[in-house]
């Protein structure tokens, strides 16, 4: 059985952000947030080189949400429409129960709460109107802001549980609350 999840991609919004869909004019500031050293630093990806290679990475996003595959929000201010982060849920598993949140910022908007911010929103969204029963997070395990981020969030530390991909990745998991 193929259920939809939405009909319209779901823009998100809380008291300072729009999370909306990303859209091949985002170009030219994910290509800054996939090329830059500081943000890219404990994300385990090539950094791109060439502004082609985000516009066809934008395609695929595009063409996977349709698929259902994935959810990736364009994180942007209310007043100001370009991208200033990403936050995605995927990698669902076959029953789609657990996915993956995924998520990056700028460098001059950190330091003020936007992402925990979108972070909210988007927990709410996956346990809310996805039904989803645990969300998983995987980051690096000298990226200490990000690991301050999901425990801020309830996310607990799985000690016992490694990262097949990335031996350097801790991996954080949130259950739904009965």
């Amino acid at each position: 059985m193929n259920i939809t999840w939405f009909s319209d991609f779901p823009e998100l919004t809380t008291e300072r952000l729009v999370l909306r869909q990303l859209k091949i004019s985002d170009d030219v500031t994910l290509f800054y947030l996939r090329s830059d050293d500081g943000v890219n630093r404990y994300i385990d990806r090539r950094k791109q080189s060439d502004i082609n290679e985000t516009r066809k990475f934008i395609k695929k996003i595009i063409d996977g949400i349709k698929k259902e595959n994935w959810v990736y929000w364009a994180i942007c201010l209310k007043d100001r429409p370009e991208l200033i982060g990403t936050i995605c849920l995927w990698n669902f598993s076959e029953v789609r129960a657990t996915a993956e949140i995924g998520y990056e910022l700028s460098p001059s908007f950190q330091g003020f709460g936007y992402m925990n911010e979108a972070l909210q929103c988007v927990l709410g969204y996956g346990f809310d109107t996805l039904g989803l029963n645990k969300l998983e997070a995987f980051t690096h395990m000298d990226n200490f802001r990000s690991a301050k981020l999901l425990e801020k969030n309830l996310f607990k530390h799985e000690a016992d549980r490694r990262d097949a991909e990335n031996a350097n990745n801790r991996v954080y998991s949130l259950s739904r609350k009965a």
